[in-house]
C-alpha cells in the first residue's frame, strides 16, 4: 500500500470504442498501455483482453448511458488488483463535426474509463462522468486533450487517504439496499462469508455494480483493503484451451466429491427450510457442495495438482485454535434490548493497519478485513459474456459476480445463489445450503432492528462515529458489530453454545472456510476488548414469534401460496361485495328518494301556513 500511495492512484485513461467490423476495441490509452506504443494503438496484455467488453458492456445499445465498475488481473510484476470505472453513452452519428470513415451507424458508442490502483469508485466516477459528458459534447472524439487533463487532475486530488474515510462508499447506499432487500440482506452477509459461487443479475449495469458493491461495503475493510486479490485469474489464451461442458462438469464433481452433509453435523431442531427460490429443485447441482475438499485431500485426486491455493493445514488450525488466550468472557446484557451502536475501536486507534502474515492483506488489530477474496475466490462487479468460462473454471473456488445477459442466469448450475435484484429474490438450490442460511432468532432479530430503523419515520438521533441513526454509516455499523461479535465467539471456550445463535449450520460451515481459518491461525489482542455473542441473544418472546411467522411468510413457499391465495380471496369478496353493494345499494336509493318526497310534501303545508300567519302579523 506503502508503494501504491507514492505513485499516482491512475494509471490510464483509456477510451474504447465499437467499430462494425471489429466490434469493441481500444481507440484510446494515456498513458499508452503497452510502453513504446501509440495512444491509438489496439493492442492489449494478454492479461487485459476482456478490458474493451468489461468497459463497453453487453446490451449497451438499449441505454443512452450507463455505468461500470470492474476488476481486472495484475499484469506481470504487480500483485494487486487493477479496478476500471467507465461511463458509457451513445449519440447519433449526424450531429458530429468531424465523421471519421470507419463511423457507419446512426449512432456512435463509446465509453471513457479509468484504471486505478484504488478502488475509489464512486469518487472516480462522479469525476468522470462529468468529463464524458463535456468529451461528447465536443462532438469531435479526436480532441483528447480534456482526457489527459483529466489523468493529471485525478493524480492530483486522489490519494490513499480518501480509503480512510465515507467517501469510498460514495454511491453505494445502503439504506436503499435495506429497504429493497430487507432482512434477505443477511442471507448475502451469509452466502458471502460462506465463500459460495454468487451471481448476481439485473440491468442497466450501473444499479448491478452499485447494489453488488454495496453489499460488500457491508464488511469491515473488504472494499477498502480486502480486494487486492479478488481477480487474480488466467484469461483463455486459446479456443485450444476450451474444455466441453461435459470434461467441466466431471472434473467439477471428481473435485467436490465430499458433499455438505459428510462434514457439517446439522442440528435435527432446523427441521423448516428457508424457501428463498419461487421455483425450487431439489436435484443436486453440480456446484453447489462446499469447498471443503481440502480438508482431507485424497492421494492421487485432482486437488493435488489443481487445487494449490489452501495454505492452512487442518492441524495448524486446530492447534491455534486451542492456544488462543482468551481473557474477555464478559456477556452481552439481553435486558437492554439494544445493541452497540459504534463500532469497536482498539485502543491504538483503527488506523493502524499491518500486513497479514497469512493473507497478505492490509489488516487492522481485529484482523479484518477477512480473507474472503484470495486465493481464487474472485469479486467481479460486472462480467462480460467472455468471460463465462471463469464461472466453470476449475482454478476458481469461488465468486461474488454481476451480469446483465441472461445467459449467465440461465446456467443454474454454475452458481449456488442467483440474486435476482430487481425481484429482490435469491434462488438457492441445494436444500443443504438453505439449510445453512436458515435464520436464527437471533438473526431475524438484528435484520428486524435494521429494517425497523431505516423504514420507520422518527427523530433523527445522531451518534458519534456511526452518523444518522438508520443512515448509510449507522447500518455498516451494525454489520461490523455483527461480524466482530461472531469472531469474538469463535474464540471463546464455550463457543458452540454462544455460536448457535447465528446457527448452528451456518457457524459449521463457515469454520471450514479459506476466510475463518486464516483468520482464526493469528492471534488478535484486540478482541479482547470485544463482548462475545450475538448481538441480539436472548430469551423467545411473542414479539419473536411474530417475526418468524412474517419471515416465513414472506419467503417460503407455502406462505407465498398462502399469502396468495389470500390476496385472491380478498378480491373476490371485494368484487361480490361490489356487486351485491350495487343491488342493494340502488334499492336503498330508490327508498330514500321515496321517503325524501314524501316528509317534503309534508313539510310543505306547514310552511305555508307559517308563512302566512307572519305576513298577517
Amino acid at each position: 500500500m506503502d508503494s501504491q500511495c507514492k505513485e499516482g492512484p491512475v494509471l490510464h485513461i483509456v477510451v474504447v470504442g465499437f467499430h462494425h467490423k471489429k466490434g469493441c476495441q481500444v481507440e484510446f490509452s494515456y498513458p499508452p498501455i503497452i510502453p513504446g506504443a501509440g495512444h491509438d494503438s489496439n493492442t492489449l496484455p494478454e492479461e487485459w483482453k476482456y478490458l474493451p467488453f468489461l468497459a463497453l458492456p453487453d446490451g449497451a445499445h438499449n441505454h443512452q448511458e450507463d455505468t461500470v465498475y470492474f476488476h481486472l488481473p495484475p499484469l506481470d510484476g504487480q500483485q494487486k488488483c487493477v479496478y476500471g470505472v467507465s461511463c458509457y453513452r451513445q449519440m447519433e452519428a449526424k450531429v458530429l463535426k468531424v465523421r471519421e470513415a470507419d463511423i457507419t451507424r446512426e449512432t456512435v458508442q463509446k465509453s471513457v474509463c479509468v484504471l486505478s490502483r484504488l478502488p475509489l469508485f464512486g469518487l472516480i466516477q462522479a469525476k468522470l462522468q462529468l468529463i464524458t459528458h463535456a468529451y461528447f459534447e465536443e462532438k469531435d472524439f479526436s480532441q483528447i486533450s480534456i482526457l489527459k487533463e483529466l489523468y493529471d487532475h485525478m493524480n492530483r486530488s486522489l490519494s490513499c487517504t480518501a480509503l480512510e474515510g465515507s467517501q469510498i462508499y460514495l454511491g453505494l447506499s445502503a439504506r436503499d439496499l435495506i429497504l429493497h432487500f430487507k432482512h434477505k440482506v443477511l442471507i448475502l452477509f451469509k452466502l458471502i462469508l460462506l465463500e459460495k459461487k454468487i451471481l448476481f443479475y439485473v440491468t442497466p449495469v450501473k444499479r448491478l455494480v452499485e447494489t453488488l458493491m454495496t453489499v460488500l461495503s457491508l464488511f469491515p475493510g473488504i472494499i477498502e483493503h480486502g480486494l487486492a486479490d479478488s481477480s487474480h485469474y488466467q484469461p483463455r489464451r486459446s479456443i485450444s484451451e476450451d474444455f466441453s461442458s461435459a470434461e467441466i462438469k466431471s472434473a467439477d464433481e471428481e473435485s467436490l466429491s465430499m458433499s455438505t452433509t459428510d462434514i457439517t453435523n446439522i442440528s435435527k431442531e432446523l427441521e423448516g427450510r428457508y424457501d428463498v427460490s419461487d421455483q425450487p429443485d431439489q436435484s443436486k447441482p453440480c456446484n453447489t457442495t462446499l469447498d471443503t475438499h481440502y480438508l482431507q485431500p485424497h492421494a492421487g485426486s485432482l486437488l493435488d495438482s489443481e487445487c494449490e491455493w489452501e495454505t492452512l493445514e487442518p492441524h495448524v488450525m486446530d492447534e491455534m485454535e486451542g492456544k488462543v488466550d482468551i481473557t474477555h468472557l464478559n456477556t452481552f446484557d439481553t435486558d437492554s434490548g439494544l445493541p452497540i451502536t459504534v463500532q469497536p475501536q482498539s485502543a491504538t486507534g483503527q488506523g493502524m493497519l499491518s500486513s497479514g502474515l497469512v493473507s497478505g492483506l492490509q489488516e487492522d488489530q481485529y484482523g479484518l478485513p477477512l480473507a474472503v477474496f484470495t486465493k481464487g475466490y474472485l469479486c467481479m462487479p460486472y462480467m462480460a459474456l467472455q468471460q463465462h468460462h471463469l464461472l466453470s473454471d476449475i482454478s476458481v473456488r469461488g465468486f461474488v459476480a454481476g451480469a446483465t445477459n441472461i445467459l449467465f442466469r440461465q446456467q443454474r448450475h454454475l452458481s449456488d445463489a442467483i440474486v435476482d435484484v430487481d425481484e429482490a429474490r435469491i434462488q438457492i438450490h441445494d436444500p443443504e445450503l438453505r439449510k445453512m442460511l436458515y435464520l436464527s432468532t437471533a438473526d431475524l432479530r438484528f435484520a428486524d432492528y435494521l429494517v425497523k430503523h431505516v423504514t420507520e419515520n422518527k427523530e433523527d438521533v445522531f451518534l458519534d462515529g456511526t452518523g444518522w441513526e438508520g443512515g448509510d454509516e449507522w447500518i455498516r455499523a451494525q454489520f461490523g458489530l455483527y461480524v466482530h461479535s461472531l469472531l469474538s465467539s469463535a474464540l471463546q471456550q464455550d463457543h458452540e453454545r454462544l455460536l448457535a445463535d447465528y446457527g448452528t449450520a451456518f457457524t459449521s460451515a463457515w469454520k471450514i472456510t479459506h476466510n475463518y481459518r486464516v483468520w482464526i491461525s493469528n492471534k488478535h489482542p484486540a478482541m479482547a476488548n470485544i463482548t462475545p455473542g450475538h448481538p441480539f441473544q436472548g430469551q423467545y418472546s411473542v414479539a419473536d414469534v411474530k417475526i418468524r411467522l412474517s419471515h416465513s411468510m414472506q419467503n417460503s413457499e407455502r406462505g407465498k401460496k398462502f399469502g396468495n391465495a389470500v390476496m385472491s380471496t380478498s378480491r373476490s369478496v371485494v368484487q361480490t361485495g361490489k356487486a351485491v353493494g350495487q343491488s342493494v345499494g340502488g334499492a336503498l336509493t330508490v327508498a330514500k328518494s321515496a321517503m325524501s318526497s314524501w316528509f317534503s310534501m309534508l313539510a310543505q303545508p306547514t310552511a305555508a301556513v307559517s308563512a302566512s300567519s307572519q305576513s298577517a302579523d
